[in-house]
């Protein structure tokens, strides 16, 4: 007796008549009446009475119906195991900075939450970067190049910075991208990251005179007209900053890559990969959104964010790649 045998049996002796059992199952009178004459059959055995009032079953039919029960709570089982195997559940842990959380991150999760409610998602944003080897994190959204190791990950695209002043510190000096006679925003010597190197290089004989070891301080200083600072668009747009300078003393731009990563033994992770799929994709939407906003984005700029966005586009397929490069 197989399965769809065993449901025709247990729904007949449920229903009791032919015209019941039919109509429960989906089928057809006759169709059930066959499959029925079929399995007595195949087991000679009588496994019910025939009266005119509909079908009872037998001595050896009752003898048979703990047994086709017990298939039948298998078959559930099985089934639900199933669709829990297909479920986006489960908990993620996504390492990354501060300043990314409120104009990328939480925008993305807010939907990916609301479709799989049997998700969640923990975002990590200690100032030090999490170690995915050791699975401090399941993966990583940062924006400094990680250390090689066996992981899985993209650069999805660059975050654009500048040079940017407060309207109010401009309006009290005389024209010009840089002066001697500037006071500088940036990092404490301990902090060796692009953008406090670009600083050094913009003014190497200046030193900053207000340290902050985060992004959204500097943001603070410049906005209270303390002096310039070199600041990503994201951050220094919204809060009204002005752009000063865009580009390197050589010409190169001020930029930096935004990496995806996640450790190779979490690839194939249905909840890893939702939560991969939605930054990719949010990160898709608000780059150009964010390059848009700058009127001053500069030329140098334009041509490697625009190459890097048509890998944006195949990052989270290409996720499933192990690479060397990438990691946290």
């Amino acid at each position: 007796m197989d399965w769809d045998d065993a449901r025709i049996f247990l729904t007949l002796a449920r229903e009791g008549t032919l015209s019941g059992a039919a109509v429960r199952l989906g089928l057809g009178v006759a169709t059930v009446s066959r499959r029925i004459d079929r399995l007595e059959s195949a087991l000679a055995l009588p496994l019910f009475a025939r009266h005119q009032t509909g079908y009872r079953l037998t001595d050896q039919g009752k003898a048979l119906l703990p047994r086709a029960e017990e298939a039948e709570a298998a078959m559930i089982g099985l089934t639900r195991s199933a669709e829990a195997q297909a479920e986006i559940a489960g908990h993620v842990r996504l390492a990354t900075t501060e300043t990314l959380v409120a104009p990328l991150v939480a925008p993305a999760l807010a939907p990916l939450l609301a479709q799989h409610p049997r998700l969640s998602v923990e975002v990590l944003t200690h100032v030090n970067a999490l170690n995915l080897h050791r699975h401090e994190a399941d993966m990583a959204l940062r924006t400094v190049r990680p250390e090689r190791g066996h992981l899985v990950g993209r650069r999805l695209g660059w975050l654009a910075f500048g040079l940017y002043a407060a309207p109010g510190y401009l309006a009290t000096r005389a024209p010009g991208p840089l002066r001697s006679d500037d006071t500088l925003i940036g990092w404490p010597e301990d902090v060796a990251i692009p953008p406090a190197r670009w600083l050094h290089k913009l003014a190497p004989d200046l030193r900053p005179r207000c340290q902050l070891n985060t992004l959204s301080g500097q943001v603070s200083a410049v906005s209270a007209g303390i002096g310039l600072a070199i600041l990503p668009d994201f951050l220094a747009i919204p809060a009204g900053l002005q752009c000063v300078l865009r580009e390197l003393p050589d010409g190169s731009a001020m930029i930096q890559p935004l990496w995806l990563v996640i450790h190779a033994d979490l690839s194939a992770s249905r909840r890893v990969r939702a939560v991969a799929d939605a930054l990719t994709t949010a990160v898709a939407g608000w780059l150009p959104a964010v390059e848009a906003s700058s009127a001053n984005f500069s030329a140098a700029a334009t041509a490697q964010v625009h190459t890097a966005g048509n890998q944006v586009k195949n990052a989270s397929a290409h996720l499933n790649t192990a690479t060397s490069e990438p990691g946290q």
